[in-house]
């Protein structure tokens, strides 16, 4: 890379690589100068929306175009697939969440990615909000203490046209999973990156709404316990009729409390509780002058911006050789939760997480 430009792909043109496309293009030092889609024609399309000067029909055309680095915005099974290529490459990734669909294929992709001496991170940007880091720093400078509970809520509204919109969405062999691994895996990334490492999980899925679109979960509930001691609670969910966003709480050994919630649904994370003496904040986000039934395409380009703080710190991260703020074992932690649920509700068995659970991706999961 000598001269500091990092040229970059980016691998699948579907919903979410728009984000990637304009992220990219605000980090100064950042040259997208390839797209690549099994679709071609979606693939010319993406390019000339986004000023892209070349369109190619496969990962290998992309990587052979000599870019330093690739975005990765396939459907979650083919990740694995992106990334060993890349890797083989010696081409940096930074790849859309989940990891993958099971917990083996993330090792594998973290052992190439470390034999082949690349940056490898992982699309977790809701991480670089102010109010998530907030959190973050006042569980580790003490003003928070170690958390002791935690609680994660995702309570969405997706009408059937979601799924029927993107025939892969919602079915086992190229979905992966249901609202657990498409949706709810960013509120889990972000409670095990306040708890800390997981070590249990029991609980389970179901498809109360949206059964005559999709195979997989679209309600789920769990309990996890972590290495610490502490323990917490997932509810997830995109059925519901009104979505009141996501939100992330953690009860500190102060005894102080904190959250992070996202309502509407891609708007900004905020600290709608924080119960540090002398800094009480209640909100009160709820409101039914406010629109929360948010097309997706809305709720992702309301998180452009964060897209943009986690690219520019994946591009730092390639230029000076340091790790990027999400890496591929970071992400490796919320897949694991989401497999040990499925597997939890599949064999009605409380799951070991150190035991490595690999999601069945089949109806049996159910």
């Amino acid at each position: 890379m000598g001269t500091g430009t990092l040229r970059v792909g980016i691998v699948g043109c579907g919903r979410i690589a728009g984000n990637h496309a304009r992220a990219l293009q605000r980090v100064p030092g950042v040259d997208v100068v390839g797209c690549c889609d099994p679709d071609l024609a979606r693939s010319r399309n993406f390019a000339a929306t986004h000023g892209i000067p070349q369109a190619f029909g496969s990962v290998d055309e992309l990587l052979a175009l000599g870019v330093d680095a690739c975005t990765v915005c396939t459907p979650h099974p083919v990740h694995e697939e992106v990334v060993l290529a890349a890797a083989a490459a010696g081409i940096h990734v930074l790849c859309e969440k989940p990891i993958a669909v099971d917990v083996a294929a993330a090792d594998r992709m973290i052992e190439a990615a470390d034999r082949a001496g690349i940056t490898f991170g992982v699309l977790f940007q809701r991480r670089f909000w102010p109010a998530a880091r907030r959190i973050k720093t006042a569980i580790d400078d003490g003003t928070l203490g170690a958390p002791t509970l935690g609680e994660v809520s995702v309570i969405l509204h997706r009408p059937s046209e979601y799924y029927s919109a993107d025939a892969w969405r919602g079915r086992w062999d190229t979905d992966g999973g249901g609202v657990l691994m498409t949706q709810a895996v960013h509120q889990i990334d972000m409670l095990q990156w306040f708890v800390g490492d997981a070590t249990s999980v029991s609980g389970f899925i179901r498809t109360h709404t949206h059964g005559d679109h999709i195979e997989t979960e679209d309600s789920a509930s769990a309990v996890v316990t972590f290495a610490s001691g502490a323990t917490a609670t997932i509810t997830a969910t995109t059925g519901a009729n009104h979505n009141l966003g996501n939100r992330v709480t953690v009860v500190g050994a102060t005894g102080a409390i904190a959250s992070v919630l996202e309502f509407p649904e891609g708007r900004e994370g905020v600290n709608e509780i924080w119960t540090v003496p002398g800094e009480i904040t209640l909100g009160t986000p709820y409101s039914p002058d406010v629109q929360a039934n948010l097309d997706v395409a809305d709720v992702n380009a309301g998180l452009t911006d964060f897209h943009t703080l986690q690219v520019q710190d994946f591009a730092d991260a390639v230029l000076t050789g340091r790790a990027p703020a999400v890496t591929g074992r970071d992400a490796r932690a919320s897949l694991a939760i989401v497999a040990g649920i499925y597997e939890s509700s599949r064999t009605g068995r409380v799951v070991d997480l150190r035991a490595a659970p690999t999601l069945v991706t089949t109806k049996e999961t159910r």
